[in-house]
């Protein structure tokens, strides 16, 4: 534990790319293979299950340095950071121990779940013993589920490069998948990424392997500097954004796989996409989207979600929601990575090899002029999809939301929008640990009379009275945390310290007094929410200052909404 508390300092500490990597460069080279595995998961976006409630965690904590609790809760309000703060307060003795990560980790931290508390409690207050304080911090967020790192899964895979001497492109095609948490990282996994193997010779663990996915800009430039900004219309590739899930279909050695943009080995869920594939010569790997087709046409995303949660898949389910992928790149043929090959030469093979299947092709857009694009994109939520991916034809497929910007580019319809008002916060994370910038919101649930019934709705939130039957209230339906720039936050954490009603644990609940404008991909219905609706990726757009409580939005003007 302690080099890999060690490494994290070191990684927090500086915002040099080159010193990240010579740092876990380093650390891959002293600590054994089992210890790497578990790293590399944890720094490549691997989520550590939440062990020991964070209520228990600051109970412990309070004992072993003898405070109450108003005076941790003082420090930290101040600090920001749980971990943080326990490692701050806890006392300064400790008997420094040699055990590696992966014991903490597999013998130690994750046999944590289900034991009695007492037993949990003994078990902390004696690991806090054998840690210095900064590794108490790195378990406190292991433990609680709460590791972050300011590091991407690139530096990580440029470091396995370099320690290993295989090709980054290489490593980070071994690593798709390396964060499933359903398989738990081993010193076999870690081998496996960085054993070497003869140029052109398919090794067996290699042969479900995608490759990294290559990611678009979002476009925002003005229609009328389109020409100046992307040239001719004749240099892209114009195809629809469906909206569904990202996936690659490997066909290999016999078999299919299906993988996820989120690394996820998804075979199992999508039958009808195996057997599709099944028919792809040997050698192939496709670039696409897994989607719900119905009636000739691609279904609402919350259609397929019907399939994403289910383990297991009925005739039923399996005749509501039919799935099909929709390919619209090839990334190798024949067993050859063709991904160096201009976009127009792959567009011209991917229709070669999808002659002999039933998977569908995505269709190209040929107009005159950028004019008649945007004329044509108007009819995006009508056609079930969220407006365009531009495609230069001249470019390879990259890795990646690439600094190479100008060669895919999505040019995605305006939000949905709406203007609610703001109930509860919660603090954030990282580098906004100590501010409150995650935010629930609210719309009336019919307008209200006046700006008079408004306030007395207000008032009777502040006295903490309920609502009464039938009566004006704000009804939650959204939680957002990003849109705002910086200071905007701390404009707004001010707001949220100064009209605070009520703290349940890390919430709070605010007086309704802000106004925002909100911004979302989709909305649904959906029975587990109060409000019956759900939106998809909400972001806040501005804070609406120049408009007054009584004019936020109701919830027929969502359900107007989801009928458009």
């Amino acid at each position: 534990m302690k080099h890999f508390a060690a490494l994290f300092t070191e990684l927090d500490g500086t915002t040099s790319t080159n010193a990240k990597v010579a740092a876990l460069q380093a650390y891959f080279q002293v600590v054994p293979p089992e210890d790497a595995a578990w790293a590399v998961y944890f720094l490549s976006g691997g989520k550590p299950r939440q062990v020991v409630k964070t209520a228990a965690l600051r109970a412990l904590a309070c004992e072993a340095a003898g405070i109450d609790d108003w005076l941790f809760e003082e420090c930290y309000q101040a600090v920001g950071d749980l971990a943080e703060t326990i490692a701050y307060i806890l006392p300064l003795d400790f008997e420094a121990s040699d055990v590696g990560l992966a014991v903490w980790i597999q013998e130690r931290l994750l046999p944590l779940r289900g034991l009695h508390e007492d037993e949990i409690a003994q078990r902390i207050q004696r690991y806090w013993r054998e840690l210095d304080s900064r590794g108490r911090f790195l378990l406190i967020k292991l433990v609680g589920g709460g590791f972050r790192v300011g590091v991407s899964k690139l530096l990580v895979q440029r470091a396995l490069a370099a320690h290993s001497g295989i090709d980054a492109k290489r490593i980070a095609q071994r690593m798709m998948g390396y964060v499933d948490a359903k398989a738990l990282p081993t010193a076999s996994k870690f081998e496996a990424l960085t054993a070497r193997s003869e140029d052109g010779v398919l090794d067996l663990m290699d042969a479900g392997q995608p490759y990294p996915f290559f990611l678009a800009h979002q476009l925002d430039a003005r229609l009328a500097d389109f020409d100046s900004k992307l040239g001719p219309v004749s240099d892209w590739q114009v195809e629809w954004k469906y909206d569904g899930i990202r996936g690659q279909v490997v066909k290999r050695a016999g078999q299919v796989w299906v993988w996820s943009r989120g690394e996820e080995l998804v075979t199992e869920r999508f039958p009808e996409i195996v057997a599709l594939a099944s028919l792809l010569p040997d050698g192939t790997v496709l670039d696409g989207e897994i989607m719900v087709w119905a009636d000739n046409a691609p279904a609402p995303f919350a259609l397929l979600q019907q399939r994403i949660g289910r383990k297991t898949l009925g005739k039923k389910i399996l005749a509501d929601a039919p799935v099909t992928f929709m390919a619209y790149d090839l990334l190798e043929a024949g067993g050859q990575d063709v991904r160096a090959l201009p976009q127009h030469a792959r567009r011209l093979q991917l229709e070669q090899v999808l002659v002999s299947t039933q998977l569908k092709l995505s269709p190209i857009e040929r107009l005159a002029s950028w004019a008649d694009f945007a004329a044509l994109r108007t009819q995006s939520r009508a056609r079930g999809v969220e407006g365009f991916i531009l495609k230069r034809i001249d470019a390879a497929y990259g890795t990646g939301r690439t600094k190479a910007d100008g060669l895919w580019w999505k040019w995605k319809i305006e939000p949905m929008t709406t203007d609610c008002v703001l109930i509860y916060a919660q603090a954030g994370h990282g580098r906004r640990a100590s501010l409150y910038t995650d935010y629930t919101f609210a719309v009336w649930n019919r307008p209200p009379l006046d700006a008079q019934e408004a306030d007395a709705v207000v008032k009777a939130i502040e006295k903490r009275e309920s609502a009464k039957p039938g009566g004006l209230q704000l009804v939650a339906f959204a939680k957002a945390y990003s849109g705002l720039t910086d200071e905007e936050f701390k404009q707004i954490d001010s707001v949220i310290r100064k009209t605070t009603l009520e703290k349940f644990g890390p919430v709070r609940s605010v007086k309704p007094t802000l106004v925002f404008e909100l911004g979302f991909e989709g909305i649904n219905l959906s029975p587990r929410h109060k409000s019956g609706i759900a939106v998809r990726f909400p972001r806040m757009l501005r804070i609406r200052t120049d408009k007054p409580l009584h004019e936020a939005n109701t919830l027929d003007d969502l359900k107007l909404l989801l009928k458009k």
